[in-house]
């Protein structure tokens, strides 16, 4: 029996979570937030071509801060009412397609995207709603930061990202992270820290 293909790489930080986004399964994350666009950023950067569907130039150019590399990613910022053929398209070509839907995917359209990505060993991580997806990840607390008394500039933002899924991926797990980091990268970030820090904004979500 052949050996599974290699998962489409992530971050650093979010191997504890993912280990990898596995080719032919569907993601869902947080429509809000910079976490699906932190996905995109591991893979080009380990070298994948990727696409980005549905995300405005703001999204592409928050991709790049979070150390994308925007010379492998094929942007379509508004695909209008043929989303989903574009989206189809797109799974035939690159490795990991990330897309935000102008509405939450559902019933026969998500099996037959998945089932498309599974042909062409392609990851696809869906910004919102998708029915079916193996994993979800979704940022359950988040702590800005910045000087005085979390006031002034932010320097950075703590989060705690939990995952859960189906099959393999059904073991509820969790970690902290910076997302981004003072820095503008993204790292684990120290749980004991982040309880004691007097200079931090308790944001849920």
């Amino acid at each position: 029996m052949a050996a599974p293909p290699e998962p489409v790489a992530v971050l650093p930080a979010l191997r504890t979570l993912l280990g990898g986004l596995r080719r032919g399964h569907a993601v869902s994350v947080d429509a809000s937030g910079v976490l699906p666009l932190a996905l995109l950023a591991g893979a080009t950067a380990a070298g994948a071509w990727s696409a980005m569907v549905g995300f405005s130039e703001f999204g592409v150019l928050a991709a790049a801060d979070l150390g994308a590399d925007l010379g492998r990613v094929v942007v379509v910022e508004d695909p209008g009412s043929q989303w989903s053929e574009v989206v189809a398209v797109l799974l035939t070509s690159v490795e990991l397609v990330l897309v935000r839907p102008p509405a939450p995917v559902g019933g026969q359209l998500a099996r037959r995207l998945v089932a498309l990505a599974r042909r062409n060993g392609a990851a696809l991580v869906c910004a919102g709603d998708w029915e079916g997806a193996q994993t979800r990840l979704h940022v359950a607390s988040s702590l800005w930061v910045g000087p005085d008394g979390g006031a002034g500039h932010l320097r950075g933002r703590r989060v705690r990202v939990e995952a859960s899924g189906r099959g393999a991926g059904a073991r509820p797990r969790s970690a902290w992270l910076w997302l981004p980091g003072p820095d503008g990268t993204v790292s684990g970030a120290d749980l004991e820290a982040i309880e004691s820090a007097p200079a931090e904004l308790d944001v849920a979500g």
